[in-house]
């Protein structure tokens, strides 16, 4: 479910028009796709990030409409988390190393659980479409 999950979640953010990136490794032009493919053949990798337009306030906005998704720093659970990797895992990095690492002011990372996908992505685009 983990898998079905997340294809879906990764298409529909691919053609938000708020969404500025999604960093997920099923996408073509992601530098590791092919070993993708190799390892994943039925899919997988459902912890990715995304690059919200706009910066930290449009995230955190975002971040703040969302109901199903949890704030929590943990991954990999049945329940779909959230968290702004740039404001608390990675908060200790220096500006150059978080560039270096691919993380933004505007970078979500998602943890997609088994909630029933329709209800993920209506959640996703009611917090997309409330950011200002």
């Amino acid at each position: 479910r983990h898998n079905e999950n997340t294809k879906k979640v990764v298409e529909f953010l691919t053609k938000h028009p708020k969404v500025a990136h999604v960093n997920h490794p099923s996408l073509p032009d992601h530098p590791d796709h092919a070993l993708y493919e190799k390892y994943f053949p039925n899919g997988g990798a459902s912890i990715f990030t995304f690059d919200i337009k706009g910066g930290q306030k449009e995230a955190f906005e975002f971040i703040d409409h969302l109901k199903i998704f949890s704030l929590l720093a943990n991954v990999a659970d049945v329940k779909s988390l959230v968290i702004h990797p740039a404001t608390t895992t990675h908060a200790q990095l220096s500006p150059e190393e978080l560039e270096d690492v691919g993380i933004h002011e505007n970078t979500i990372r998602l943890s997609i659980g088994t909630e029933h996908s329709d209800d993920i992505i209506a959640d996703l685009d009611q917090a997309l479409n409330a950011v200002e």
